[in-house]
């Protein structure tokens, strides 16, 4: 049987291995899901939502050992790594609380109900670099909402996903949530397998690949895909809480992060002293492995995406982009605190999501002319203006599906949603939950 080895990313020695899902094998895995599900869908909401609390019970025992795993095989620091497990851990009852209202049903009139109704089979994609905590924000409303939920983690971070899996299969019942462990290959045939529903959290290339082999059988979609988000300081900005912002969002999780501050356009008659105090900030930013005390930024998660952030800062510096702090030849794995100023439109950085510990600067005159830039590209997750009077009118004008003024994004009762091409429906909330659902209208 194929294996799939699991490196980590400072020394690339193997932590461990996990059984390849063949496309050959997933017949099985859609048949399993099918006759779980059939009778996961006769409980009512409350007792698949008990079941579900006494599954998530069985983690705390493990989320010491997930918190590790987490950093061994995507090298984030154990205390952010801790905050991910012990958040997806202990959030849980919440979170079932949280989508049993939401797929409550609905008493319209005297003879009329609204329900939420399983779909099926839901096929979880979930991404490396918040292995844990994204791939429970799809599978626990997939699974609440009484479909049979197929998880594929990405090929970076198995071995995380196979204790999480195992350990809530302890409870739940068989087959009812299963792993198909690959890479790009598992996902296609996942994807094109009998399943109803996608749920996925990843680049926007592999999304519209799943969008299109999801088409001949319209199976339902959520997909979050990227963004490159942008950051305007306008001149009556709170100087210092920008700056705290830009460097803390760019290199939060070593930039790896899909709401990461990707492009900053700063007035120009503050610029100055916001670029001085971004590198005086970035210093004190400490770089290491995952168990060093005091580290901020591990190592990037493979030399693909290491070698793809050393070419966007190299195309900068050759079309005329300075260094203010950092380098653009960083030798593996890691990617120090880097500050550059004198963006373009013509360069990868403001074109291309980087995912690394990158704060990319460019200066304007005219705030029409920032806006303009910040719009100006297919993603539109997240954008943030910094500013006193006016910010929020400037908010107003930006395209994305989470905007923050004077802050971050998101956050509250919202979901998290993208516009554009990075976004294809949401999750999270009320109106998220009821997407893994499908709407019935009764009336009697």
């Amino acid at each position: 049987m194929p294996t799939l080895t699991s490196y980590e990313p400072i020394s690339r020695a193997a932590i461990g291995t996990v059984n390849i899902t063949t496309a050959a094998q997933l017949p099985m895995l859609v048949s399993a899901a099918q006759q779980a599900q059939r009778d996961w869908a006769t409980l009512s909401l409350g007792m698949r939502q008990q079941q579900l609390n006494r599954a998530f019970q069985q983690l705390t025992p493990v989320q010491d050992q997930l918190a590790t795993l987490i950093s061994q095989e995507m090298g984030k620091d154990y205390r952010r790594a801790t905050y991910e497990a012990g958040g997806t851990i202990q959030s849980a009852a919440y979170f079932t609380d949280e989508i049993a209202q939401a797929l409550a049903p609905e008493r319209l009139d005297r003879n009329t109900e609204l329900q939420y109704r399983p779909l099926g089979i839901v096929a979880v994609i979930a991404p490396w670099n918040y292995p844990l905590a994204m791939a429970n924000n799809l599978l626990m409303p997939a699974l609440m909402a009484g479909n049979a939920v197929i998880l594929k983690p990405s090929e970076e971070t198995p071995l995380v996903a196979e204790l999480f899996v195992n350990t809530l299969n302890k409870i739940l019942p068989k087959g009812l949530l299963q792993l198909a462990q690959g890479d790009s290959e598992t996902g296609k045939a996942l994807v094109a397998s009998a399943i109803h529903m996608v749920a996925f959290t990843g680049s926007m290339a592999t999304g519209k690949h799943i969008m299109a082999s999801a088409a001949p059988a319209l199976k339902r979609l959520v997909m979050e895909l990227g963004g490159n988000d942008p950051m305007i300081v306008m001149a009556s900005a709170d100087i210092n809480a920008a700056v705290q912002f830009a460097v803390a969002s760019s290199f939060e999780n070593a930039g790896q992060m899909c709401t990461s501050t990707e492009r900053v356009y700063v007035d120009s008659r503050i610029a100055a002293e916001f670029e001085r105090k971004v590198v005086a900030l970035a210093r004190q930013y400490q770089v290491g492995a995952w168990d060093k005390p005091g580290v901020n930024i591990g190592p990037l998660v493979n030399p693909l995406q290491h070698q793809k952030v050393l070419n966007q800062l190299q195309d900068a510096t050759q079309k005329g982009a300075q260094l203010l702090l950092g380098r653009d030849d960083y030798p593996l794995p890691f990617i120090q605190p880097t500050i550059v100023t004198g963006m373009t439109t013509d360069m990868l950085l403001e074109r291309d999501e980087t995912f690394g510990p990158v704060v990319a600067i460019s200066h304007f005159k005219h705030i029409d002319e920032a806006i303009c830039r910040a719009n100006d590209s297919p993603y539109g997750l997240g954008a943030v203006v910094f500013g006193g009077q006016g910010a929020a009118a400037v908010a107003e004008q930006l395209e994305a599906g989470m905007i923050g003024v004077n802050q971050g994004i998101g956050g509250g009762a919202a979901p998290w949603v993208g516009a554009k091409q990075s976004g294809f429906g949401f999750h999270g909330t009320t109106a998220g939950h009821r997407q893994f659902a499908q709407v019935r209208v009764i009336s009697k």
